[in-house]
């Protein structure tokens, strides 16, 4: 009798469009929408990069003048968080999303055409509102529209476009601001339009009603009253803002500190363009798999490693000597910050009340919009008056002190059905005893 025939093993090519497939299936269609209007967003992410270039270079200012605008619009991104925070959980969800984004449309294209240093001053901070006004819309949506046993691969794609798209508006612009940097203003409002035009025609509002949240019905008798004094008062929650905090002071030396302390040593701005690219390129290449091997491991673990990886691979930046050496830091820190961003994401959403998640949203998003603003102060400082091996050896301890924080915090981390009764009564407790405050 002969013997049965077996199926060949899959390939590798067959495995790796196997795996493609999974890490894709099975999330809802409006998620889709959701993540082509991120993916539109970012391909024309054009000018916030490029503003420090087109104010000393097109316009013949300072450079002290261009930090001032820099700062002006992260002060605005700082201002905005919380306001659409606010806003994603009493307008809804859409509603803030299109008034952000036709706004951002609005004063980009303003800002193209503003001469006088004031009004460039005033515009690029009205840039930074309305720009960074869409985060906690499009994460508290995405957080309503995926089960939350798919919440961790969803942001995690959702990383994935925003650093695909910014990979190519960043290789995009250089090529269009030799026709004239009016060209990107407008470039970058058409595509934000673009994103709007999404959302009004296939993204449907998704805040919950009272009562009607299947993953949390424990928060029905609270949510409706959850404020930012909420927020704040929530500590387990408002100590991983703060941790966050740190990673994200972390991950923002890359575009300031970095490229000072490599001019320093001698390098040039080729060498830091191609190791600066090493973050993208991995990202974009390596968030997918890496995810699929994290989806459903502990947040603590997770986090603890991640801080590790960002707080080392940056202190590694000292004991680089070559190109090579930096990319291999990148590498590391880059690996960190695969891990840590849908990790994170994730654990925000299972802290938060169904209700208040645009409110938490915005708590969290006002962490990266403060790093934004002061991680460049901190850095300049630092090297400065101790040189840059000292602030990469600080890179390092604030690594490490946000891994112990980590694991102090997540020790006894509740599961998703106990954090959202967790929230929820905490929303009720800070209800009831604040019952003459007006909610936020």
């Amino acid at each position: 009798m002969p013997a049965p025939i077996s199926e060949p093993r899959p390939r590798g090519l067959s495995r790796i469009r196997r795996a493609a497939v999974e890490s894709v299936s099975g999330l809802p269609r409006q998620f889709w929408w959701l993540w082509t209007s991120t993916l539109v967003n970012r391909l024309g992410s054009f000018v916030a990069t490029f503003l420090a270039l087109y104010l000393t270079v097109e316009r013949g200012y300072s450079a002290s003048y261009a930090g001032l605008v820099g700062a002006l619009y992260g002060l605005g991104g700082v201002i905005s968080s919380v306001g659409a925070g606010v806003l994603t959980d009493r307008l809804g969800r859409r509603p803030t999303m299109l008034i952000a984004q036709l706004s951002s449309a609005v004063f980009v294209a303003l800002l193209g055409f503003m001469t006088d240093p004031v009004a460039i001053a005033a515009v690029a901070g009205l840039v930074g509102m309305a720009t960074n006004a869409s985060r906690p819309a499009v994460q508290a949506m995405m957080a309503d529209i995926v089960a939350p046993e798919d919440r961790v691969r969803a942001f995690s794609l959702n990383y994935w476009a925003i650093n695909l798209g910014f990979a190519f508006s960043s290789t995009a612009a250089g090529l269009i601001a030799e026709h004239g940097y009016l060209a990107l203003f407008l470039g970058e409002a058409a595509l934000v339009l673009a994103c709007a035009l999404v959302v009004f025609c296939k993204l449907p509002e998704s805040r919950p009603q009272a009562g009607g949240a299947a993953d949390a019905p424990a928060e029905a008798a609270g949510a409706a009253h959850v404020s930012m004094l909420t927020v704040l008062r929530d500590g387990r929650f408002m100590t991983v803002v703060g941790l966050n905090l740190l990673l994200a002071l972390l991950f923002q030396q890359a575009y300031v500190s970095m490229p000072v302390s490599m001019g320093r040593a001698g390098f040039s701005s080729a060498d830091f363009g191609m190791v600066i690219a090493a973050n993208g390129v991995l990202i974009v290449l390596l968030q997918i798999p890496v995810t699929r091997f994290i989806e459903h491991r502990s947040p603590a673990v997770l986090l603890i490693g991640s801080a590790l990886l960002a707080g080392y691979g940056f202190g590694m930046t000292a004991l680089a000597g070559s190109v090579a050496m930096y990319a291999v830091a990148v590498a590391v820190w880059t690996l960190g910050e695969i891990i840590n961003s849908p990790t994170q994401m994730g654990l925000v959403v299972r802290l938060s009340p169904v209700h208040g998640r645009g409110r938490y949203q915005g708590m969290y998003s006002l962490s990266w919009s403060v790093a934004s603003l002061t991680a460049p102060l901190l850095g300049g400082t630092v090297i400065d008056h101790y040189g840059p091996d000292a602030l990469w050896a600080g890179c390092a301890v604030v690594g490490t002190v946000a891994a112990a924080g980590y694991g102090l915090l997540l020790r006894r981390l509740p599961g998703p059905a106990a954090a959202s009764t967790s929230a929820a009564a905490s929303a009720t407790a800070t209800t009831s005893a604040t019952t003459t405050t007006p909610t936020s």
